[in-house]
């Protein structure tokens, strides 16, 4: 994920849609304790101030420094840029030598990490028993079928520009590997949320420019969101400045670490 976003990191802050608070109020009510949280690909802080309302303390991690100087600052969340594969080092420094987390939150961004070295920091820090991992993307929003329709015209348009990760948003990360035990309805999902919000046509646009394969394209000379495009959305929406109703759909991976892992960790220490 690294250098993805930094060129427009303000527009990203800017752009990109919050999580729905029944989401957070849910992982709180499934780790036993909240003490400490660690948010990981944290951009702007979009998902560590909703996670700070409900755990003591929240390390919230990037490897952009350009997205984490637009979060917000709160006092119970300490932001650190870290490299990009995290060494155990580097993350014993953040969480403590002990580290027991109680909650590990990756809001759109597991797609682009390695997963074999964030899954193995997760089984050594995350809290056993009780400890809750979760992470979660969005999918293409809609608003009505004409503005959908272009959507998917245009998303179809920036699929040669967007890293391999994507393909895991693509199948709403249901098959994306997730090793661990399942702590809400014998699964580990993904559960479906939503996020609703009202947006003027300017702001709408928006989210599209702050997609990394936009950038991508642009860097290569190509303006995904040239003016045929935008007239297109424009007829579509109507007045420009009415608000619309835009709705993500956000898809939940949510575990604990599995018993017998916890128990080898267990008598190796021993």
């Amino acid at each position: 994920m690294a250098g993805l976003f930094d060129k427009q990191s303000d527009l990203y802050a800017a752009a990109r849609p919050n999580y729905p608070d029944s989401l957070f109020a849910l992982l709180a009510s499934l780790s036993r304790d909240h003490h400490l949280a660690w948010d990981v690909g944290t951009g702007n802080g979009q998902a560590a101030v909703e996670v700070a309302k409900y755990y003591q303390k929240v390390v919230a991690t990037d490897v952009s420094e350009e997205q984490l100087a637009l979060a917000p600052r709160q006092p119970n969340i300490e932001y650190a840029v870290t490299s990009k594969t995290i060494e155990r080092e580097e993350l014993d420094r953040l969480l403590g030598p002990e580290a027991i987390v109680d909650l590990i939150t990756v809001a759109q961004a597991l797609h682009w990490f390695d997963l074999d070295i964030f899954y193995s920091h997760v089984r050594r820090v995350l809290r056993k028993p009780g400890g809750i991992v979760a992470a979660w993307c969005y999918q293409l929003p809609s608003v009505s079928p004409a503005i959908d329709s272009l959507i998917e015209e245009y998303y179809a348009a920036s699929g040669p520009y967007w890293a391999h990760g994507r393909r895991w948003v693509e199948q709403e990360y249901r098959t994306i590997r997730f090793p661990f035990a399942p702590v809400l309805h014998d699964s580990t999902g993904p559960f479906i949320h939503e996020t609703k919000l009202q947006k003027r046509f300017d702001e709408f646009l928006m989210y599209f420019k702050s997609w990394s394969a936009f950038q991508t394209a642009l860097d290569k000379g190509i303006n995904l969101l040239n003016e045929e495009v935008m007239k297109a959305f424009a007829d579509a929406w109507g007045n420009v400045e009415e608000l619309r109703t835009v709705t993500w759909p956000v898809y939940v991976l949510i575990g604990a670490v599995p018993s017998d892992v916890a128990l080898t960790e267990a008598t190796a220490s021993g």
